[in-house]
């Protein structure tokens, strides 16, 4: 009887668009269109959706290597990877299948977090001998379009103001090169390094807090913890509740996968032009130790989504596990860091 009643209803639906569209064969061509427009949009979102490679590091070929040119070159790199991969830089699409996609847009937020961050260390302490020196022309100027936003579709384009920051940075790596005009530089300094990955430090941490919220837990407030005449702003509960709204699981746990792969090209690129430095203080192998540790956040996706058990449960918690590398990572770049300020 059901049955019956839904068949009726849907051929007096389909009779009816038969007749506003002007026939049944219109009908068809029209169904038969949204169906593959739809096909497209699934693909091209599924092929959208790929993280790119890593990146190779620069080679100078039989020229000798300028101290710099590799971070320069893969900050480079990672900048226009963000634009010139499948699909292009989709955090400020407002059309099919961009639009539809979330995990890609916060995937390049934590990358283009990193970029910002590597690009303020270059203006404000690698290429500046000391405090009182002179920043550099064209850093200063790549510095801010890196922090345009990221959702601007037009007037400008986040893309446009992305592409004038690289055109910049492709300018000092030029001036860079010239041995016989030495105005830009780069100072491949322990004390410069320590600065950059302070702020390494910060973020990897955040993220990590953020990882871990996914299944919520009741945490002291410490804000105020070991100074006696701390004071802050307004009041806060001794004990809060911190858990990562449901929709924003995926978002994170994609933005630390992006900042992840950003990282580790810009460690690889670190320990050619501060080879020296590292040596020195013996450094290396735990600056590839973090490598390492940030690789395990790149392992492939098995699961169609991010899954969101409980700590000790049946399902996974992709979360968690990412949050476990980010933090071996986090505590690897502080040894690095304290092991730097040695003599």
């Amino acid at each position: 009887m059901v049955k019956g009643r839904l068949a009726e209803r849907w051929q007096i639906m389909r009779e009816a668009a038969e007749d506003w569209m002007g026939g049944r064969q219109t009908f068809k061509w029209l169904l038969t269109a949204i169906v593959a427009y739809l096909l497209l949009v699934l693909v091209l979102g599924i092929y959208w959706s790929r993280e790119p490679s890593d990146i190779a590091l620069y080679d100078s070929g039989d020229r000798p290597m300028v101290v710099g040119t590799v971070t320069t070159n893969m900050l480079i790199g990672v900048s226009e990877a963000l634009l010139d991969k499948p699909g292009g830089f989709l955090s400020n699409d407002i059309t099919p299948p961009g639009v539809l996609l979330d995990n890609m847009p916060a995937w390049e937020y934590g990358a283009l977090i990193q970029v910002r961050d590597l690009t303020r260390a270059m203006r404000e302490s690698f290429s500046r001998s000391q405090s009182q020196s002179t920043e550099d022309v064209d850093l200063a100027k790549a510095e801010p379009r890196f922090n345009f936003s990221n959702n601007s579709w037009a007037v400008p384009a986040s893309e446009s103001e992305y592409r004038d920051g690289i055109k910049y940075l492709k300018r000092y790596r030029d001036r860079l090169a010239r041995v016989d005009d030495p105005q830009a530089q780069f100072y491949a300094r322990a004390d410069n390094l320590r600065y950059w990955l302070a702020s390494v430090e910060s973020r990897l941490g955040s993220l990590s807090q953020r990882l871990s919220a996914s299944v919520g837990q009741r945490r002291l407030n410490t804000d105020l913890a070991n100074d006696p005449s701390a004071r802050q702003s307004t009041a806060t509960p001794s004990e809060m509740m911190i858990k990562t709204p449901w929709l924003q699981i995926d978002d994170i746990f994609y933005e630390a996968r992006g900042g992840s792969w950003a990282l580790i090209q810009f460690l690889r690129a670190i320990e050619k032009d501060f080879a020296d430095v590292l040596a020195n203080k013996n450094a290396r192998v735990s600056l590839q130790q973090i490598i390492r540790e940030l690789e395990q956040t790149l392992q492939p996706m098995y699961s169609p989504m991010v899954l969101n058990g409980s700590g000790f449960g049946v399902l996974a918690n992709h979360s968690l596990v990412m949050a476990s590398y980010i933090s071996r990572a986090n505590a690897a770049i502080i040894d690095l860091r304290e092991l730097l300020s040695k003599g």
